[in-house]
């Protein structure tokens, strides 16, 4: 503990100078963290300790669901691969815990190798057991998608009589102990089925604390009409509802993930829009990745500073002598009246502290007598590191961030939405007649029509004689205003003919939902124009 102290003191007259996020993470957690949770049984209560793989490791993507919901099919899509020990069925094909990674080799580590690799974030879950471990393995294959991310697939989770049957580890808890290491939790529902099993609701619940991590997929949405679709939603959304217990709607991707021809091809625009906006989702995990670890890290602070109060609250009132037992019982029993005291002394947040029924049962089974007293010393270099240290890694994030592709993940599925003609949104919106001959599409002649009709002097409308013909369209003056600045391709303030049926053709474009290009792209420049736009870069 006087070593603790001495870094403590150490620090406070030295502030962190770190070279990358991942570095300072790992130095503040190891210095002013785990002291304060090595002191107050925040392992034995809440997570283990965090080793240095956990801050070092690629972002990785959390699959749950019922069995034959398609996590597996999901995966195989995503890399357009298979991978080692990987099967596929209608019936509860994966019955283990499979880390799909980059390796330059293709094979399979058994879960007992992996849980002893330093260079794997998994040593801790060695506290599982071999029931867990005979059923947990990594699949290494050299794909580009694993370069960038790596997945978690997971037992199907069973429903009605099968549930029963006992998996011999907490299935739960492992679950818990993944989604506080990952940073995407994808739950899977298969259209045909939305009965949420006991199971799947209990590990739902387990994933509280963590909806900011979760996404919804509903799979195998092509098997079903438009009509029966939005009852499924409606059906799901409800269900969903009643088990996530947040005010905000969870986001739902809805699709048929998987490279066979669609059986019902009617919400086929709607299908690549969504799998284009969850591949986004995805691509986005590295860039962000060092901000979701920053995040975790002072979740698990603000819980480690709650469970030091707990602990020293509950020393405090233990006797010296004698009924130490019977003061246990009652201390444990009395638990929310402690909980409200440290609320008010301490300023703290409710939502800060763990569940009562679970910290009564995890407190059932230890001896008071050898827990710590406060010790303001540690709590201070906690808040020295949530006040000081984190503003500054902040900015190395930003620094991080900035430097990285938008879309860092590259290879299998998500090379397809690239570009090309299947890119998503190819041909459509401010897109559309990207590859023809004709400017504007057919449409010019119906738009010079309407030009005539304004009366124009010397070729050219005003902006208040095109005003009264745009706002017709009953778009915002907001939207307007930026139609006519890209419209006014010479900024004179004055529309000819190709400029008005630009602006009409842009009015289109938006009416049918499309958003407007921030730039005019050069298939869109007025013919006349072209050598002038040319000439301006």
């Amino acid at each position: 503990m006087r070593s603790y102290l001495k870094i403590v003191k150490t620090l406070k007259k030295d502030p962190e100078l770190f070279q990358n996020v991942s570095e300072g993470l790992r130095r503040l957690y190891r210095t002013k963290l785990f002291p304060l949770e090595d002191t107050y049984r925040f392992h034995d209560f809440h997570s283990p300790a965090l080793e240095d793989a956990d801050f070092d490791n690629k972002p990785m993507v959390l699959l749950v669901g019922q069995y034959s919901t398609g996590k597996t099919t999901f995966i195989r899509h995503l890399m357009e691969q298979d991978f080692p020990g990987m099967r596929i069925g209608p019936e509860p094909t994966t019955d283990s815990f499979i880390a799909v990674m980059h390796g330059e080799q293709e094979g399979v580590i058994p879960g007992n190798a992996l849980v002893v690799d330093p260079k794997k974030p998994f040593r801790k879950l060695n506290a599982f057991g071999n029931a867990f471990l005979n059923r947990f393995m990594c699949a290494q294959m050299p794909n580009p998608v694993l370069e960038s991310i790596s997945i978690i697939d997971t037992p199907g989770i069973l429903s009605g009589e099968k549930q029963r049957i006992s998996r011999g580890y907490d299935f739960a808890a492992v679950l818990e102990w993944f989604a506080e290491r990952v940073d995407r939790i994808i739950l899977l529902f298969d259209a045909h089925k939305l009965d949420i099993s006991d199971e799947f609701s209990e590990v739902i619940r387990a994933l509280k604390n963590h909806e900011d991590k979760m996404r919804v997929v509903l799979n195998k949405a092509d098997q079903i009409s438009t009509q029966q679709l939005m009852r499924v939603y409606g059906a799901l959304m409800w269900s969903l509802g009643k088990i996530i217990n947040t005010p905000e709607v969870v986001r739902v991707y809805i699709g048929s993930f998987w490279a066979q021809p669609l059986l019902v091809p009617d919400n086929r625009k709607l299908f690549e829009a969504e799998e284009q906006d969850l591949f986004v989702d995805i691509q986005s995990l590295p860039r962000n990745a060092a901000l979701r670890k920053l995040n975790d890290l002072i979740k698990r602070a603000r819980l480690a500073k709650v469970q030091a109060y707990i602990i020293s609250s509950l020393k405090k009132e233990m006797p010296s002598v004698f009924g130490k037992d019977s003061k246990k019982k009652e201390l444990i029993a009395n638990l929310g009246e402690i909980y409200l005291k440290i609320e008010k002394e301490q300023g703290i947040s409710p939502g800060d502290f763990p569940n009562l029924a679970k910290m009564q049962e995890l407190l059932n089974g230890q001896d008071f007598t050898k827990f710590a007293s406060l010790k303001p010393k540690l709590l201070e270099a906690v808040e020295d590191m949530l006040a000081n240290d984190i503003a500054r890694l902040m900015a190395l994030v930003r620094q991080e961030e900035s430097a990285m592709p938008t879309q860092s993940v590259r290879g299998g599925a998500f090379d397809g939405t690239m570009s090309g003609a299947f890119g998503h949104g190819y041909g459509e919106g401010a897109s559309e007649g990207i590859d023809e001959l004709e400017w504007v599409g057919r449409d010019k002649p119906t738009y010079d029509e309407i030009f005539y009709t304004l009366s124009p002097i010397n070729g050219k409308v005003s902006g208040a004689a095109a005003k009264k013909e745009m706002v017709k369209s009953k778009l915002p003056n907001t939207v307007l205003g930026k139609i006519w600045k890209l419209a006014d391709v010479d900024k004179d303030g004055l529309l000819d003919d190709e400029e008005f049926a630009l602006a009409n053709h842009l009015i289109k474009i938006k009416l049918e939902g499309h958003e407007l290009p921030p730039e005019l792209p050069g298939h869109l420049v007025p013919p006349s124009k072209r050598g002038m736009m040319a000439g301006d870069e």
